[in-house]
């Protein structure tokens, strides 16, 4: 299987049953020449001005099936701690919240 046709493969997590997008790029071990992780790239805010959200890092042995149409993963989810644990945000530093 070519890069090209893993990355047109919808990514779904098991324990959610979340659809998380497809694959941006992967992670290769240069001794072994492994596929190590696959990386999902965060959404642009702002039209990337502001950067992007976390990439989503997905171990190759987080892969629980590659079918025709999907990757099943049982990576876990960012969740709402994580999110509350960042740093304030643009709007928040300039209204000094």
């Amino acid at each position: 299987m070519t890069f090209r046709e893993l990355s047109k493969k919808e990514v779904v997590q098991l324990k959610e049953g979340a659809c998380l997008g497809r694959i941006d790029d992967m992670v290769i071990d240069p001794e072994t020449a492994r596929v190590e992780k696959l990386l999902m790239l965060g959404r642009p805010k702002l039209f990337g001005l502001l950067g992007r959200d976390e990439t989503l890092v997905i171990g190759w042995d987080e892969i629980q099936k590659i079918g025709a149409d999907a990757l099943l993963v049982t990576t876990e989810l960012p969740g709402d701690d994580a999110r509350e644990a960042k740093k304030p945000g643009l709007l928040e530093r300039l209204l000094g919240r």
